[in-house]
């Protein structure tokens, strides 16, 4: 019977599972629920952001010490564009990472916008995430309260890449070794080969 189903069925019900696999792992990661984000990662995955290198799991273990830290970010996502490959699929969407932050002694928000990207995979009828890697575009700090400001002096943070110096600042501060490789809009080279990775892997044309 599944002979006489179009093609375009069967490739719209993937493209909802992989949309809901990425909002499932994100929503997971906000919330606390870790076994519900652990089982959206193969476990040959790899994750590449600013504090950490690893697999799925070993990231599931990162956030939840990140989490009993006081690092608490949420994430706003704006819509998903999946292309298909077959049994591989490549996502992106662009996010931004609130972060409560205490700079200086103040209160703020520091807001990480970036590009993320998902390499997901179909094994035994399952969709699961291969891949989740980051660009980052920039970043920038509001403090919690209207009319205060926060004073950083720029030597501190001049070794530190313009795509997320704020973000790299704090997490340094907290103790995080920052990759400083990682693609962003202030090195369009590192982005130009990201994709080229993540698009070559799947066999699929941005």
């Amino acid at each position: 019977m599944s002979e006489n189903i179009p093609k375009a069925v069967f490739e719209s019900a993937d493209v909802t599972a992989i949309t809901q696999l990425i909002l499932r792992e994100r929503e997971s990661r906000d919330l606390g629920r870790w076994e519900a984000m652990r089982e959206c990662f193969w476990p040959d995955s790899l994750v590449r952001v600013s504090w950490f290198h690893g697999n799925g799991e070993e990231f599931v273990a990162g956030s939840i010490d990140m989490a009993r830290r006081g690092i608490l970010a949420k994430h706003r996502l704006a819509p998903i564009l999946v292309m298909l490959a077959g049994d591989r699929a490549v996502a992106s969407l662009t996010a931004i990472i609130d972060l409560p932050v205490k700079l200086k002694g103040i209160d703020a928000t520091l807001s990480t916008h970036s590009r993320f990207l998902y390499r997901a995979e179909k094994r035994d009828g399952r969709w699961g995430i291969v891949g989740f890697d980051a660009i980052y575009m920039r970043d920038e700090l509001t403090p919690s309260i209207p009319g205060q400001s926060i004073s950083i002096d720029p030597n501190e943070v001049k070794l530190f890449r313009v795509s997320y110096r704020i973000l790299s600042y704090y997490l340094q501060n907290q103790g995080y070794n920052v990759d400083s490789n990682l693609a962003g809009e202030d090195r369009p080279e590192l982005v130009e080969a990201l994709n080229r990775e993540i698009y070559g892997w799947a066999g699929v044309k941005r």
